[in-house]
């Protein structure tokens, strides 16, 4: 799925318990183990087009913890694909593996991804805290990202969409509603609106 929208399984399943949001830190994760986490999006990426198979187990403790993330991968600096998970269903571990390759070769708004553009990919991942609901004036922006759900439908944007288009809390409610497939007014007529942050990185923060 895309930033802008969440369609992924994650999306689908249940929210239970999950009420305290969980404020990371900007290094939640040190350099090296960043650096871990793209290589293994990257390894996760070659090894289906290069048709060989990958260690399927977390190569440390701290990653084998549930955790929402996406993977958005950027082609010559323009977007080839995200993918993401916005609820813990995983292994953080698996969450990069299986959001990698979603990105790479399940994102519908492009073909999969070829053998010879796959080494020139960039990977940014997405690490996301649990989500909490809240009401429409504690959005902050430039902090969290939204998911708004009503009658079964569900729309997310990650935290630096709204700062990337310039819109203000009125407009990032509006158009997370609108990647649900909501009116744009839902956000005050019972749509559920839960929060999140999200710690980001790339390959371009490790040059």
């Amino acid at each position: 799925m895309s930033p802008q929208s969440d369609n992924s399984k994650a999306s689908r399943a249940a929210n239970a318990g999950l009420h305290d949001l969980d404020i990371h830190r900007a290094n939640e994760f040190s350099p090296e183990e960043r650096k871990q986490l793209l290589a293994l999006a990257h390894e996760a990426i070659l090894s289906v087009v290069e048709k060989r198979e990958i260690a399927l187990i977390a190569p440390c403790v701290r990653f084998a913890t549930p955790r929402g993330a996406f993977t958005t991968l950027y082609l010559y600096n323009n977007l080839r694909g995200c993918v993401g998970y916005a609820l813990p269903i995983a292994p953080l571990y698996r969450t990069i593996i299986e959001t990698a390759r979603g990105a790479a070769f399940e994102d519908s708004r492009f073909l999969p991804v070829a053998l010879a553009e796959a080494h020139e990919l960039e990977v940014s991942l997405s690490i996301l805290s649990l989500l909490k609901a809240v009401r429409a004036q504690e959005v902050e922006i430039g902090t969290h990202g939204l998911l708004i759900s009503q009658h079964g439908r569900r729309g997310l944007l990650l935290p630096q969409v709204p700062l990337e288009h310039g819109w203000d809390r009125n407009t990032f409610l509006e158009e997370t509603c609108r990647k649900a497939g909501l009116p744009l007014d839902a956000w005050q007529s019972g749509a559920e609106i839960e929060v999140f942050t999200a710690e980001i990185f790339g390959d371009a923060d490790l040059r």
